[in-house]
């Protein structure tokens, strides 16, 4: 289920339906289903760019109550809980590290479990910018795969999208329809953030 703050984005064919929440976006595609829209629906992710497979079958009510999460039996049941704090989401996972890690580790105070929860919020306060190109490009390319993979210019774009290159981006998307060109150059734009003037 989509977060709160997701945005998706939903087009017939070439042509834009909606952006914004995912009840809005659903709520149009549903909308022109209903008046027999003929293209193809595609839904995305925005913070991905994958398409997403949603029914949109039904009510509109029943279309819009998919959204929401379904109910965690866990939560729910009575049974006593396992070790960890299921409340806080914290999940268990295996981990490998070599001798000399582990060691390290319980050196430090509050034990292995708080020194990696600060080691991954350290190297994800560091990287962030890093992340956040990486992840917009990423969510353009699977964007401009599914609807522009076929379009002139297409290659070159991608090419300029992980240069950074944000003239040669809009050089090689300025031909694409509208819709589908303005779409990719709001998914690219915080990959452009770095650039050097």
């Amino acid at each position: 289920m989509p977060s709160p703050s997701a945005t998706w984005t939903a087009f017939a064919g070439q042509r834009l339906l909606a952006s914004g929440s995912p009840a809005e976006v659903v709520t149009a595609a549903k909308g022109a289903l209903d008046a027999g829209e003929s293209e193809s629906l595609l839904l995305f992710d925005d913070a991905t760019g994958r398409t997403v497979d949603f029914h949109l079958r039904g009510t509109l009510e029943e279309v819009l109550a998919r959204l929401q999460p379904a109910p965690d039996p866990a939560a729910e049941s009575s049974e006593p809980r396992g070790p960890g704090r299921p409340k806080l989401g914290v999940v268990a996972r295996e981990v490998t590290l070599l001798p000399r890690h582990w060691e390290w580790l319980s050196e430090q105070p509050g034990g292995a479990s708080v020194a990696l929860r600060k080691l991954v919020e350290a190297a994800r306060a560091n990287s962030g910018d890093a992340d956040r190109v990486r992840r917009a490009q990423a969510a353009t390319d699977r964007f401009m795969t599914a609807m522009a993979g076929n379009a002139p210019g297409y290659e070159e774009a991608a090419r300029a999208l992980y240069a950074g290159d944000r003239t040669r981006f809009n050089k090689w998307t300025r031909a694409w329809p509208d819709d589908i060109r303005d779409c990719a150059r709001r998914l690219a734009a915080p990959a452009f953030s770095k650039e050097t003037p």
